[in-house]
């Protein structure tokens, strides 16, 4: 593994000597330095991800870097203490320790204790969840003067946002096995296959939302031999989609009437539009759930974004994250994803382990941002200052175009 990780950091350093004029190779060397990255446990309730895998560590470890993991961070993933020291990680008992390393990974966004531990100049890599904040925790990371890179924000060389992609892709799949399970009588459902056998008609799934997480739910459905409908309030998506799966499929843009005809008679509904829009009366109404057959489920992947419900309906307080409402299961979590948290946290750390080894290679977050039009792109605090407009807009705190920035530094 170290001639790979090697190879790794040799092709990564070329790639960046590429883009410099030529004066400059000869400090392509020099820039490159060895980092600390420390991983804490995850404190948010059914976080189960961890951001780098044995494999992420030991790529990193064998370009030099430390990687500093808290014992019992990788647990939920089936990653053990003994899998991240054979790879080279120094494993703590302190959940401080972490907190000391130059780049802070994690998954959720820090609590208020772990905000108080980060210090200035750090760079913070975790999501941001703008839904699940408020202003005094963005203010919190300000006041401490540190980098923060958001994974939602994040893009990669074809401009789009990889960790978006990848978490929706394993959702989507996700969303149609949670369905299946609820379905059968296991879960006391009504006892439905959720698929398509001979003689028997297929189980119907509406999928509202024709973005990466429907399309992969449509797969999936298809796949389990469903009767599938598509809805989405973009004409392009729905096309980009049929074109994707390779099939031609009920699609309808979001009219209120044909959709209340297809929940009617829908066994699954998967929510999977990135943002619902109450205004226009794209959310489910509570009028459209009643009207559902008895023992029919909304798995809703939109919760991240307020949700596809017109109605709030809590989660259950006990082990099951489902309520049942006129009838019909509801799913409702935040973090989908973190139901498979191995097959996540290997494709989160097959993103970040490049972007680490890159940071390193440049010789910091201030020169990388400089290069990587992509990784600025996720960079939303710089040096204590606000560089994200969207995340201002929406906490009311003025914000600075990273561009201007680094020019005035």
């Amino acid at each position: 593994m170290g001639d790979i990780g090697k190879s790794a950091s040799y092709y990564f350093a070329m790639n960046q000597a590429g883009l410099m004029p030529k004066e400059e190779l000869m400090e392509v060397g020099h820039k490159q330095k060895s980092m600390s990255f420390g991983i804490p446990m995850e404190w948010e309730m059914g976080e189960n991800r961890v951001p780098l895998t044995p494999q992420g560590v030991e790529l990193l470890t064998a370009n030099g870097h430390e990687i500093v993991i808290e014992s019992g961070a990788g647990n939920a993933a089936n990653y053990f203490d003994h899998d991240f020291s054979e790879a080279g990680a120094r494993i703590v008992n302190d959940h401080e320790e972490p907190f000391k390393c130059d780049v802070v990974l994690k998954v959720a966004p820090p609590n208020n204790e772990e905000r108080q531990l980060l210090s200035p100049g750090q760079l913070l890599i975790s999501l941001l969840s703008m839904v699940k904040q408020d202003r005094e925790a963005i203010q919190d990371l300000m006041h401490k003067k540190v980098n923060a890179l958001a994974y939602e924000f994040l893009k990669d060389d074809a401009g789009c946002y990889p960790v978006v992609r990848s978490m929706s892709e394993i959702e989507g799949y996700a969303a149609i096995m949670i369905a299946s399970e609820y379905l059968s009588k296991g879960k006391n459902g009504k006892g439905v296959l959720l698929g398509g056998i001979t003689g028997i008609s297929p189980a119907e799934v509406v999928i509202i939302g024709a973005g990466t997480a429907g399309e992969f739910a449509v797969r999936a459905a298809l796949g389990l031999g469903c009767q599938v409908k598509v809805f989405d309030n973009s004409f392009r998506n729905l096309r980009e989609l049929e074109r994707n799966v390779g099939q031609r499929l009920f699609t309808s843009v979001l009219h209120p009437q044909v959709l209340s005809k297809a929940l009617r008679s829908a066994d699954a509904v998967i929510g999977s539009l990135r943002y619902f829009d109450p205004q226009s009366g794209f959310l489910i109404s509570e009028e459209q759930i009643a009207g559902m057959k008895p023992g029919s489920i909304i798995v809703d992947l939109s919760m991240g974004n307020g949700g596809c419900l017109d109605t709030a309906v809590p989660n259950s307080e006990k082990n099951e994250p489902v309520t049942t409402h006129h009838g019909v299961i509801h799913y409702r979590v935040h973090n989908i994803a973190s139901r498979v948290s191995r097959t996540s946290s290997i494709a989160l750390s097959n993103i970040f382990a490049p972007v680490l080894l890159r940071l390193a290679i440049a010789g910091g977050v201030s020169q990388l941002i400089k290069q990587d039009v992509g990784v600025s792109n996720g960079l939303y605090l710089y040096k204590g200052i606000l560089t994200n407009h969207n995340v201002g807009e929406r906490f009311n705190i003025p914000s600075k175009d990273i561009g201007l920035l680094m020019a005035a530094f």
